[in-house]
C-alpha cells in the first residue's frame, strides 16, 4: 500500500499524450528515447517531427528547425502542427547539405507563410543553392482541433 501511493502519477508527461494518440495512425514508425519522443518521416517528401521535455519547459523540432515553448499545451499543438498539412518546411539546401529551415503554414487565403527559421551557423555557400518542401499529412485539416496531443 505505501509503495502504491508513492509512485501513483495524477497526469501524464507529454510524452505520453502524444505516444497515446499516435495509436490512431497504427503505420506512423516512431521512436522515443527518454525525453524525446520523434515521429519518423512517413513519406519521400515528409520531415521528422519531434518534441523533448527538458524541465522546465520543452523543445519541438521539425527535422533541423527547433523551438522551445515553457507551456505544455503549446508545446503539443506545435507537435500537432509539424503532422498537419497545414504546415511545410521550406529548406534551403547547398549542394546535398541543409542549411536553413523555415516553418511555413497557410495565412486566411490559403497562400504559404514563412513563420520561423533556424540555420546553420557554417554553410557551403560555394555550392548551389536549392530550395525544396517537405510536409506531412498525417492530419488534415478537418481533423485538427484545440490541441489535438492533449
Amino acid at each position: 500500500m505505501y509503495k502504491e501511493y508513492y509512485f501513483q502519477r495524477e497526469e501524464m508527461t507529454a510524452i505520453e499524450k502524444i505516444e497515446t494518440k499516435l495509436k490512431q495512425w497504427p503505420s506512423l514508425r516512431y521512436s522515443k528515447e527518454r525525453d524525446t519522443i520523434t515521429v519518423n518521416q512517413d513519406t519521400e517528401n515528409g520531415f521528422s517531427v519531434w518534441l523533448t521535455e527538458n524541465l522546465p519547459g520543452y523543445t519541438v523540432g521539425f527535422d533541423g528547425w527547433h523551438e522551445k515553448l515553457h507551456e505544455e499545451e503549446e508545446a503539443l499543438a506545435a507537435f500537432a502542427f509539424g503532422l498537419s498539412d497545414d504546415c511545410r518546411l521550406k529548406v534551403i539546401q547547398r549542394g546535398s547539405t541543409d542549411c536553413a529551415w523555415i516553418v511555413e503554414s497557410k495565412d486566411n487565403d490559403g497562400q504559404w507563410r514563412g513563420d520561423s527559421t533556424t540555420g546553420l551557423l557554417l554553410t557551403p555557400f560555394w555550392r548551389k543553392r536549392k530550395i525544396v518542401y517537405r510536409q506531412n499529412n498525417v492530419i488534415t485539416s478537418n481533423e485538427q482541433g484545440s490541441a489535438p496531443f492533449s
